[in-house]
Protein backbone atom coordinates (compact mmCIF):
# COMPACT_ATOMS: atom_id res chain seq x y z
CA UNK A 1 0.00 0.00 0.00
CA UNK A 2 3.03 2.78 0.58
CA UNK A 3 5.17 4.23 -1.48
CA UNK A 4 8.16 3.49 0.15
CA UNK A 5 9.35 0.91 -2.44
CA UNK A 6 8.91 3.38 -5.19
CA UNK A 7 11.55 5.64 -4.36
CA UNK A 8 14.63 6.24 -2.00
CA UNK A 9 12.89 8.29 1.12
CA UNK A 10 14.31 12.00 0.85
CA UNK A 11 16.80 13.95 3.65
CA UNK A 12 14.29 14.53 6.34
CA UNK A 13 13.81 18.03 7.00
CA UNK A 14 14.41 20.44 9.93
CA UNK A 15 11.58 22.42 11.38
CA UNK A 16 10.63 25.23 8.83
CA UNK A 17 11.90 28.44 9.68
CA UNK A 18 9.29 30.83 10.88
CA UNK A 19 7.44 32.29 8.24
CA UNK A 20 7.16 35.93 8.95
CA UNK A 21 7.05 38.42 6.06
CA UNK A 22 9.73 41.49 6.51
CA UNK A 23 7.91 44.15 9.59
CA UNK A 24 4.93 41.80 10.06
CA UNK A 25 4.27 42.08 13.89
CA UNK A 26 3.60 38.23 15.35
CA UNK A 27 2.74 37.38 18.86
CA UNK A 28 5.14 35.08 21.08
CA UNK A 29 5.39 31.46 19.36
CA UNK A 30 2.68 29.28 20.48
CA UNK A 31 3.08 25.07 20.98
CA UNK A 32 2.81 23.53 17.75
CA UNK A 33 2.47 19.48 17.69
CA UNK A 34 6.02 17.88 19.22
CA UNK A 35 8.20 16.74 17.12
CA UNK A 36 8.45 13.16 15.50
CA UNK A 37 8.85 11.84 19.11
CA UNK A 38 9.65 8.46 17.46
CA UNK A 39 13.37 6.81 16.56
CA UNK A 40 14.39 7.45 13.15
CA UNK A 41 13.86 4.23 11.67
CA UNK A 42 10.13 3.61 13.16
CA UNK A 43 8.53 1.91 10.01
CA UNK A 44 4.90 3.50 9.29
CA UNK A 45 2.34 1.17 11.08
CA UNK A 46 0.20 0.63 7.78
CA UNK A 47 -2.62 -1.78 9.65
CA UNK A 48 -3.32 1.89 12.28
CA UNK A 49 -3.72 3.65 9.37
CA UNK A 50 -5.61 2.13 6.89
CA UNK A 51 -8.09 1.36 10.26
CA UNK A 52 -7.95 5.01 10.55
CA UNK A 53 -9.30 5.37 7.04
CA UNK A 54 -11.96 2.35 7.64
CA UNK A 55 -13.22 4.24 10.33
CA UNK A 56 -13.75 8.05 8.38
CA UNK A 57 -15.19 5.77 5.35
CA UNK A 58 -17.68 4.49 8.95
CA UNK A 59 -18.50 8.18 9.66
CA UNK A 60 -18.44 9.79 6.54
CA UNK A 61 -19.99 7.29 4.38
CA UNK A 62 -20.45 9.86 1.31
CA UNK A 63 -16.45 10.31 1.33
CA UNK A 64 -15.91 6.66 1.03
CA UNK A 65 -15.01 6.99 -3.37
CA UNK A 66 -12.73 9.84 -2.51
CA UNK A 67 -10.75 7.96 0.69
CA UNK A 68 -9.93 4.94 -1.04
CA UNK A 69 -9.45 6.73 -4.31
CA UNK A 70 -6.24 8.35 -2.49
CA UNK A 71 -2.86 6.21 -2.64
CA UNK A 72 -0.36 6.41 0.34
CA UNK A 73 3.42 7.26 0.10
CA UNK A 74 5.34 7.11 3.05
CA UNK A 75 7.42 10.31 3.88
CA UNK A 76 9.13 11.18 7.09
CA UNK A 77 9.95 14.85 5.54
CA UNK A 78 6.63 15.20 6.24
CA UNK A 79 4.91 17.06 9.09
CA UNK A 80 1.78 15.23 9.74
CA UNK A 81 -0.03 13.96 6.60
CA UNK A 82 -0.28 15.77 3.03
CA UNK A 83 -1.93 15.18 -0.15
CA UNK A 84 -0.90 16.29 -3.51
CA UNK A 85 -2.80 17.34 -6.35
CA UNK A 86 -2.31 13.75 -8.34
CA UNK A 87 -4.31 12.40 -4.81
CA UNK A 88 -1.09 10.66 -3.31
CA UNK A 89 -1.44 11.14 0.70
CA UNK A 90 1.94 11.25 2.36
CA UNK A 91 2.37 10.46 5.55
CA UNK A 92 4.39 10.99 8.34
CA UNK A 93 5.55 7.34 10.30
CA UNK A 94 5.93 9.33 13.51
CA UNK A 95 2.70 10.89 13.41
CA UNK A 96 0.46 8.55 12.89
CA UNK A 97 2.93 6.33 15.62
CA UNK A 98 1.78 8.77 18.14
CA UNK A 99 -1.95 10.24 16.68
CA UNK A 100 -4.60 7.91 17.82
CA UNK A 101 -6.85 5.87 15.35
CA UNK A 102 -10.12 8.32 15.52
CA UNK A 103 -7.89 11.83 15.23
CA UNK A 104 -6.08 9.80 12.33
CA UNK A 105 -9.95 9.31 10.67
CA UNK A 106 -10.17 13.23 11.48
CA UNK A 107 -6.90 13.53 9.36
CA UNK A 108 -8.08 11.41 6.69
CA UNK A 109 -11.23 13.75 5.79
CA UNK A 110 -9.29 16.64 6.15
CA UNK A 111 -6.92 15.96 3.48
CA UNK A 112 -9.72 14.30 1.27
CA UNK A 113 -11.83 17.42 1.55
CA UNK A 114 -8.86 19.61 0.63
CA UNK A 115 -8.87 17.93 -3.35
CA UNK A 116 -12.48 17.65 -3.23
CA UNK A 117 -13.07 21.12 -2.81
CA UNK A 118 -10.40 21.94 -5.42
CA UNK A 119 -8.17 23.90 -3.19
CA UNK A 120 -5.16 23.68 -5.07
CA UNK A 121 -7.11 25.36 -8.00
CA UNK A 122 -8.23 28.07 -6.32
CA UNK A 123 -5.07 28.55 -4.45
CA UNK A 124 -3.69 28.91 -7.64
CA UNK A 125 -5.91 31.18 -9.28
CA UNK A 126 -6.58 33.19 -5.90
CA UNK A 127 -1.84 33.66 -6.04
CA UNK A 128 -2.30 34.96 -9.88
CA UNK A 129 -5.05 37.92 -8.92
CA UNK A 130 -4.08 38.59 -5.71
CA UNK A 131 -0.78 38.22 -4.89
CA UNK A 132 2.63 39.68 -6.53
CA UNK A 133 4.02 36.00 -7.28
CA UNK A 134 2.07 32.41 -8.58
CA UNK A 135 2.72 29.42 -6.74
CA UNK A 136 5.30 27.72 -7.49
CA UNK A 137 5.54 25.38 -9.73
CA UNK A 138 8.88 23.91 -9.54
CA UNK A 139 8.85 23.14 -5.62
CA UNK A 140 11.41 26.20 -4.92
CA UNK A 141 9.55 28.05 -2.97
CA UNK A 142 10.85 26.84 0.34
CA UNK A 143 13.63 28.86 -0.60
CA UNK A 144 11.97 32.28 -0.70
CA UNK A 145 10.10 33.59 2.64
CA UNK A 146 7.66 35.83 1.04
CA UNK A 147 6.17 32.96 -1.04
CA UNK A 148 6.33 30.68 1.50
CA UNK A 149 4.01 32.93 3.68
CA UNK A 150 1.63 33.35 0.92
CA UNK A 151 1.32 29.81 0.61
CA UNK A 152 0.91 28.90 4.55
CA UNK A 153 -1.69 31.86 4.45
CA UNK A 154 -3.49 29.84 1.91
CA UNK A 155 -3.12 26.97 3.45
CA UNK A 156 -4.64 28.07 6.94
CA UNK A 157 -7.49 29.62 4.83
CA UNK A 158 -8.15 26.15 3.55
CA UNK A 159 -8.23 24.59 7.01
CA UNK A 160 -10.69 27.22 8.01
CA UNK A 161 -12.93 26.18 5.39
CA UNK A 162 -12.49 22.81 6.06
CA UNK A 163 -11.85 22.22 9.71
CA UNK A 164 -15.24 24.35 10.92
CA UNK A 165 -17.86 22.05 9.91
CA UNK A 166 -15.67 18.53 9.25
CA UNK A 167 -15.91 17.04 12.82
CA UNK A 168 -18.23 15.78 15.45
CA UNK A 169 -20.17 13.24 15.06
CA UNK A 170 -17.48 10.34 15.18
CA UNK A 171 -14.51 12.27 14.35
CA UNK A 172 -13.11 14.04 17.41
CA UNK A 173 -11.20 17.42 16.15
CA UNK A 174 -7.79 16.74 16.09
CA UNK A 175 -4.65 17.73 18.20
CA UNK A 176 -3.15 21.58 16.88
CA UNK A 177 -6.00 21.30 14.56
CA UNK A 178 -6.95 25.36 13.76
CA UNK A 179 -10.18 27.16 13.43
CA UNK A 180 -11.43 30.91 12.27
CA UNK A 181 -12.27 31.29 15.69
CA UNK A 182 -7.94 31.66 15.69
CA UNK A 183 -8.74 34.97 14.35
CA UNK A 184 -11.71 36.14 15.72
CA UNK A 185 -13.57 35.19 12.24
CA UNK A 186 -16.76 33.76 11.71
CA UNK A 187 -17.49 29.82 10.48
CA UNK A 188 -19.15 28.58 7.30
CA UNK A 189 -16.63 30.92 4.93
CA UNK A 190 -14.81 29.73 1.88
CA UNK A 191 -10.98 29.91 1.98
CA UNK A 192 -11.29 33.61 -0.54
CA UNK A 193 -13.08 34.61 2.04
CA UNK A 194 -11.14 34.16 5.01
CA UNK A 195 -8.05 35.69 2.68
CA UNK A 196 -9.75 38.90 1.60
CA UNK A 197 -10.93 39.38 5.19
CA UNK A 198 -8.13 38.91 7.60
CA UNK A 199 -4.36 39.55 6.76
CA UNK A 200 -3.69 36.84 8.78
CA UNK A 201 -0.69 38.69 10.00
CA UNK A 202 -0.94 37.88 13.77
CA UNK A 203 -0.49 34.09 12.70
CA UNK A 204 2.50 32.77 14.87
CA UNK A 205 5.13 31.33 12.86
CA UNK A 206 4.95 27.59 14.70
CA UNK A 207 2.29 27.35 12.55
CA UNK A 208 4.21 26.72 9.51
CA UNK A 209 4.18 23.05 10.53
CA UNK A 210 0.62 22.88 9.41
CA UNK A 211 1.31 22.12 5.79
CA UNK A 212 -1.04 19.82 3.69
CA UNK A 213 1.10 20.13 0.48
CA UNK A 214 -0.13 20.96 -3.14
CA UNK A 215 -3.03 20.10 -2.66
CA UNK A 216 -4.50 22.52 -0.02
CA UNK A 217 -2.67 25.74 -2.24
CA UNK A 218 -1.63 24.86 -5.48
CA UNK A 219 1.56 25.15 -4.79
CA UNK A 220 4.42 21.91 -5.07
CA UNK A 221 6.63 20.71 -2.10
CA UNK A 222 10.19 19.24 -2.52
CA UNK A 223 9.33 16.04 -1.27
CA UNK A 224 6.58 15.24 -3.46
CA UNK A 225 6.66 12.75 -6.93
CA UNK A 226 5.03 15.21 -9.59
CA UNK A 227 2.93 14.69 -12.19
CA UNK A 228 5.02 11.79 -13.50
CA UNK A 229 5.37 9.62 -10.68
CA UNK A 230 3.84 6.50 -9.76
CA UNK A 231 -0.04 6.26 -8.92
CA UNK A 232 -0.97 9.75 -9.54
CA UNK A 233 -4.63 10.41 -10.90
CA UNK A 234 -4.92 12.48 -13.70
CA UNK A 235 -7.66 15.08 -14.36
CA UNK A 236 -10.29 13.22 -15.88
CA UNK A 237 -9.58 10.59 -12.90
CA UNK A 238 -9.95 13.44 -10.66
CA UNK A 239 -12.91 14.66 -11.69
CA UNK A 240 -14.42 11.20 -11.87
CA UNK A 241 -14.32 10.66 -8.22
CA UNK A 242 -15.50 14.11 -7.42
CA UNK A 243 -18.68 13.71 -9.73
CA UNK A 244 -19.31 9.98 -7.75
CA UNK A 245 -18.98 11.93 -4.46
CA UNK A 246 -21.42 14.47 -5.02
CA UNK A 247 -23.75 12.28 -6.84
CA UNK A 248 -23.43 10.09 -4.01
CA UNK A 249 -24.15 13.05 -1.65
CA UNK A 250 -27.50 14.34 -3.98
CA UNK A 251 -28.90 11.01 -3.96
CA UNK A 252 -29.04 10.64 -0.36
CA UNK A 253 -29.24 14.20 0.76
CA UNK A 254 -30.15 13.75 4.41
CA UNK A 255 -26.69 11.77 5.11
CA UNK A 256 -24.09 14.60 4.60
CA UNK A 257 -24.37 18.56 6.04
CA UNK A 258 -24.97 21.46 5.05
CA UNK A 259 -21.66 22.43 3.75
CA UNK A 260 -21.29 19.24 1.75
CA UNK A 261 -24.92 19.44 0.04
CA UNK A 262 -24.08 22.74 -0.72
CA UNK A 263 -20.63 21.63 -2.41
CA UNK A 264 -22.65 18.68 -4.26
CA UNK A 265 -24.68 20.90 -5.97
CA UNK A 266 -22.18 23.40 -7.31
CA UNK A 267 -19.61 20.83 -7.36
CA UNK A 268 -20.26 20.13 -11.50
CA UNK A 269 -23.99 22.88 -11.63
CA UNK A 270 -21.85 26.26 -10.79
CA UNK A 271 -24.23 29.07 -11.11
CA UNK A 272 -24.43 30.50 -14.22
CA UNK A 273 -23.79 34.41 -13.86
CA UNK A 274 -27.89 34.96 -15.30
CA UNK A 275 -28.11 38.34 -15.05
CA UNK A 276 -25.35 39.54 -17.39
CA UNK A 277 -25.93 36.72 -19.75
CA UNK A 278 -29.77 38.08 -19.82
CA UNK A 279 -28.63 41.12 -20.04
CA UNK A 280 -25.67 40.44 -22.85
CA UNK A 281 -28.51 38.33 -24.53
CA UNK A 282 -31.05 41.78 -24.50
CA UNK A 283 -28.16 43.59 -26.27
CA UNK A 284 -27.09 41.40 -28.50
CA UNK A 285 -30.69 41.20 -29.76
CA UNK A 286 -30.92 44.99 -29.79
CA UNK A 287 -27.87 45.26 -31.98
CA UNK A 288 -28.62 43.28 -34.62
CA UNK A 289 -28.81 43.87 -38.14
CA UNK A 290 -32.09 46.55 -38.68
CA UNK A 291 -32.74 46.57 -34.99
CA UNK A 292 -33.66 50.34 -33.41
CA UNK A 293 -32.42 51.64 -36.81
CA UNK A 294 -33.51 55.12 -38.88
CA UNK A 295 -32.47 57.65 -40.73
CA UNK A 296 -31.48 61.30 -39.77
CA UNK A 297 -30.81 64.73 -41.78
CA UNK A 298 -28.99 65.49 -38.53
CA UNK A 299 -25.74 64.04 -39.55
CA UNK A 300 -25.23 63.72 -43.18
CA UNK A 301 -24.14 60.29 -44.60
CA UNK A 302 -20.01 59.65 -45.98
CA UNK A 303 -21.49 58.96 -49.03
CA UNK A 304 -22.53 62.64 -49.49
CA UNK A 305 -19.28 63.56 -50.72
CA UNK A 306 -19.74 61.36 -53.74
CA UNK A 307 -22.91 63.70 -54.64
CA UNK A 308 -22.12 67.24 -54.70
CA UNK A 309 -25.24 68.77 -54.23
CA UNK A 310 -27.17 66.25 -52.86
CA UNK A 311 -27.59 65.71 -48.85
CA UNK A 312 -27.81 62.32 -47.94
CA UNK A 313 -29.21 60.89 -44.48
CA UNK A 314 -27.39 58.64 -41.99
CA UNK A 315 -27.92 55.69 -40.66
CA UNK A 316 -29.06 56.15 -36.70
CA UNK A 317 -28.98 53.57 -34.19
CA UNK A 318 -31.47 53.92 -31.13
CA UNK A 319 -32.36 52.05 -28.32
CA UNK A 320 -35.13 49.37 -29.05
CA UNK A 321 -38.57 48.94 -27.77
CA UNK A 322 -38.51 45.79 -25.39
CA UNK A 323 -42.19 44.12 -24.09
CA UNK A 324 -41.27 41.81 -21.26
CA UNK A 325 -43.81 38.95 -21.46
CA UNK A 326 -44.14 37.39 -17.65
CA UNK A 327 -45.26 34.30 -16.46
CA UNK A 328 -47.70 34.51 -13.97
CA UNK A 329 -48.96 31.01 -13.53
CA UNK A 330 -49.86 29.18 -10.27
CA UNK A 331 -46.34 26.88 -11.17
CA UNK A 332 -44.47 30.62 -10.80
CA UNK A 333 -43.40 30.97 -7.06
CA UNK A 334 -43.77 34.52 -5.58
CA UNK A 335 -39.70 34.71 -5.31
CA UNK A 336 -39.36 33.98 -9.04
CA UNK A 337 -41.91 36.79 -9.51
CA UNK A 338 -39.92 38.85 -7.40
CA UNK A 339 -36.79 37.45 -9.67
CA UNK A 340 -38.73 38.64 -12.81
CA UNK A 341 -39.16 42.37 -11.41
CA UNK A 342 -35.47 42.53 -10.72
CA UNK A 343 -34.48 40.98 -14.56
CA UNK A 344 -37.49 44.00 -15.67
CA UNK A 345 -35.10 46.53 -14.16
CA UNK A 346 -31.95 45.41 -15.34
CA UNK A 347 -33.63 45.26 -18.84
CA UNK A 348 -34.17 48.92 -18.57
CA UNK A 349 -30.61 49.34 -17.69
CA UNK A 350 -29.50 47.03 -20.90
CA UNK A 351 -31.24 49.70 -23.16
CA UNK A 352 -29.34 52.63 -21.97
CA UNK A 353 -32.15 53.44 -18.86
CA UNK A 354 -35.23 53.88 -21.21
CA UNK A 355 -37.98 53.18 -19.57
CA UNK A 356 -39.79 54.53 -21.98
CA UNK A 357 -39.10 51.89 -24.04
CA UNK A 358 -39.79 48.83 -21.58
CA UNK A 359 -43.33 47.30 -21.62
CA UNK A 360 -44.47 44.79 -19.39
CA UNK A 361 -47.39 42.17 -20.12
CA UNK A 362 -48.54 39.43 -17.06
CA UNK A 363 -49.80 36.29 -18.80
CA UNK A 364 -50.93 32.73 -17.29
CA UNK A 365 -53.19 31.94 -20.20
CA UNK A 366 -54.74 35.46 -20.88
CA UNK A 367 -52.42 38.31 -21.31
CA UNK A 368 -53.33 41.53 -19.76
CA UNK A 369 -52.50 45.24 -20.94
CA UNK A 370 -49.24 46.14 -21.93
CA UNK A 371 -47.96 48.12 -18.95
CA UNK A 372 -45.13 50.96 -19.37
CA UNK A 373 -41.87 50.85 -16.81
CA UNK A 374 -42.06 53.53 -14.85
CA UNK A 375 -40.45 51.52 -11.84
CA UNK A 376 -40.68 47.68 -11.89
CA UNK A 377 -41.12 47.53 -8.11
CA UNK A 378 -44.69 49.04 -8.71
CA UNK A 379 -45.86 46.58 -11.63
CA UNK A 380 -48.85 44.80 -10.36
CA UNK A 381 -48.52 41.07 -11.59
CA UNK A 382 -52.01 39.26 -12.28
CA UNK A 383 -52.62 35.87 -12.59
CA UNK A 384 -52.66 32.61 -11.18
CA UNK A 385 -54.04 29.89 -13.50
CA UNK A 386 -52.93 28.11 -15.96
CA UNK A 387 -50.17 28.50 -18.34
CA UNK A 388 -50.04 29.69 -22.01
CA UNK A 389 -47.98 32.25 -23.24
CA UNK A 390 -48.79 32.07 -26.61
CA UNK A 391 -51.28 34.56 -26.02
CA UNK A 392 -48.87 37.22 -24.07
CA UNK A 393 -46.81 36.66 -27.37
CA UNK A 394 -49.88 37.59 -29.69
CA UNK A 395 -50.01 40.52 -27.33
CA UNK A 396 -46.81 42.16 -27.23
CA UNK A 397 -46.97 41.92 -31.29
CA UNK A 398 -50.48 43.92 -31.45
CA UNK A 399 -48.46 46.83 -29.35
CA UNK A 400 -48.34 49.85 -31.33
CA UNK A 401 -45.36 50.79 -31.62
CA UNK A 402 -44.54 46.87 -32.22
CA UNK A 403 -41.21 45.88 -30.07
CA UNK A 404 -37.77 45.19 -31.82
CA UNK A 405 -36.99 42.52 -29.24
CA UNK A 406 -39.70 40.27 -26.73
CA UNK A 407 -38.24 39.26 -23.19
CA UNK A 408 -40.15 35.86 -22.05
CA UNK A 409 -39.77 35.21 -17.99
CA UNK A 410 -41.42 31.67 -17.53
CA UNK A 411 -40.63 28.42 -16.30
CA UNK A 412 -41.12 26.98 -19.49
CA UNK A 413 -44.02 24.82 -18.58
CA UNK A 414 -46.28 26.49 -21.27
CA UNK A 415 -46.50 25.84 -24.96
CA UNK A 416 -44.81 28.22 -27.48
CA UNK A 417 -45.96 29.76 -30.44
CA UNK A 418 -46.19 27.72 -33.73
CA UNK A 419 -44.71 30.45 -35.68
CA UNK A 420 -41.18 32.88 -35.05
CA UNK A 421 -42.65 36.12 -33.77
CA UNK A 422 -41.11 38.75 -36.29
CA UNK A 423 -38.26 40.38 -33.90
CA UNK A 424 -35.75 39.21 -31.88
CA UNK A 425 -36.92 36.75 -28.85
CA UNK A 426 -34.71 36.29 -25.68
CA UNK A 427 -36.43 33.46 -22.94
CA UNK A 428 -35.35 33.96 -19.38
CA UNK A 429 -35.93 30.26 -17.85
CA UNK A 430 -37.09 29.47 -14.36
CA UNK A 431 -35.36 25.91 -13.72
CA UNK A 432 -37.42 23.24 -12.95
CA UNK A 433 -36.68 19.41 -11.96
CA UNK A 434 -37.51 16.84 -14.56
CA UNK A 435 -40.48 14.80 -14.01
CA UNK A 436 -41.06 11.06 -14.63
CA UNK A 437 -43.89 10.66 -17.24
CA UNK A 438 -45.58 7.12 -17.71
CA UNK A 439 -46.44 7.94 -21.23
CA UNK A 440 -44.59 6.64 -23.89
CA UNK A 441 -46.00 9.55 -26.51
CA UNK A 442 -45.49 12.17 -23.69
CA UNK A 443 -43.18 15.08 -25.23
CA UNK A 444 -42.58 17.64 -23.03
CA UNK A 445 -42.63 21.27 -23.92
CA UNK A 446 -39.25 23.19 -25.06
CA UNK A 447 -38.22 26.43 -25.55
CA UNK A 448 -37.68 27.23 -29.59
CA UNK A 449 -35.04 27.16 -31.06
CA UNK A 450 -35.55 30.65 -32.70
CA UNK A 451 -35.31 32.16 -29.12
CA UNK A 452 -32.01 32.62 -26.95
CA UNK A 453 -32.66 30.70 -24.09
CA UNK A 454 -30.93 32.03 -20.56
CA UNK A 455 -31.45 29.74 -17.49
CA UNK A 456 -32.16 31.90 -14.43
CA UNK A 457 -30.72 29.84 -11.11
Amino acid sequence: MTGSAKRPLPRPMSRPEPLRPEGAALPAPSAGPDEQAVRPGLPLDTGKLLAARLHAVKVRPYLADALFALHVVEDRSVPTMAVDTHWRCYVSPGFVARTPVEELAGVWVHEVSHLLRDHHGRGERYAREHEDHGPDRGGESESRPDERWGRLRRNIAADFEINDDIYGDGLPLPAGAVLPSLLGLPDGLLMEEYLRTASMSGLSPDLAWLDCGSGADGANRPWELGPGGAHGLSTHQCDAVRFRVAEGIRGRPGSAPAGWRRWADEAFHPPQPWRQLLGAAVRSAAGAPGAGEDHTYRRPSRRSAGLPGVVLPSLRRTPPRVCVVIDTSGSVSDAELGSALLEVAEISRAVGGRRDLVSVISCDVAARIAVPLCRAESIELVGGGGTDLRSGFARAIRSNPRPEVIVALTDGQTPWPAARPPCRTVIGLFPRPSCAVNEEDYVPDVPPSWARVVTIC
